[in-house]
């Protein structure tokens, strides 16, 4: 599985997938940077199979609306720092990496991880 990380989380989450094994990449290593519209990013996950990481509900209408992206994890935590997300991330990623390979939109939050069917 790959995984791109949106603008709207920081870029050493890339390191966190990585780390696991995981071919991740941040939207500051598109030709656009943080400024690549949506429409672009579905379509970089579309060609390279990536499940989309963000905390964008635009990402969540496309989703139940179009269909796309494939994957989705979002990340609803509100307001949180970097260093409480990668603990968060990390205390739950095998079983967000089991969700996600047989589901295809999985959201994070504090508490729970909400498998969206």
């Amino acid at each position: 599985m790959n995984f791109l990380i949106d603008a709207n989380l920081p870029r050493r989450l890339v390191n966190l997938f990585r780390e696991r094994g995981y071919h991740t990449i941040h939207t500051l290593d598109l030709s656009d940077g943080n400024a690549t519209e949506d429409t672009a990013i579905l379509q970089y996950s579309d060609e390279n199979d990536c499940a989309i990481t963000t905390k964008d509900s635009d990402f969540t209408t496309s989703f139940w609306l179009n269909n796309r992206p494939n994957k989705l994890l979002l990340i609803s935590t509100g307001n949180i720092s970097n260093k409480e997300l990668e603990a968060l991330l990390a205390a739950n990623f095998d079983q967000i990496i089991a969700d996600l390979s047989n589901n295809r939109f999985i959201e994070l939050s504090r508490e729970h991880i909400i498998v969206h069917a």
